[in-house]
């Protein structure tokens, strides 16, 4: 439970991250619709990303990886077909908002794991 949360709240701050910074990326200035398209996101990332992943797996060999790039600004699609107020834009901001999600979510979870190790030990 605390993980989903955790991803929930990653997602949300990568969301407004890449709304901020990409043209075209937006969430009309609804905070329920960041948050909901931030819970909406976990959620297919955790059930749809993996078996995309594994159907395009010749590709992302083949790609040396450069396909999950593709595969993340799918997800992002999905998300926002989903939900009502959550835009991506066009094919070149969703691939860029999906640059951003990544690092933004890399810089968070190394963040909250240094975090987690530091109340572990003391």
């Amino acid at each position: 439970m605390v993980r989903l949360v955790l991803t929930w709240l990653t997602n949300v701050a990568a969301l407004f991250v890449a709304s901020w910074v990409i043209p075209g990326v937006g969430y009309g200035d609804d905070g329920w619709a960041l948050a909901l398209a931030g819970l909406v996101l976990a959620g297919v990332n955790g059930l749809v990303r993996p078996v995309v992943v594994l159907l395009a797996l010749p590709a992302v060999v083949l790609t040396l990886g450069l396909a999950l790039l593709l595969v993340s600004a799918l997800m992002l699609y999905l998300t926002d077909l989903i939900v009502p107020g959550f835009e991506t834009g066009g094919f070149w901001s969703t691939v860029g908002a999906a640059i951003v999600v990544w690092a933004v979510n890399v810089v968070l979870h190394v963040v909250f794991r240094s975090e987690r190790r530091s109340l572990a030990a003391g």
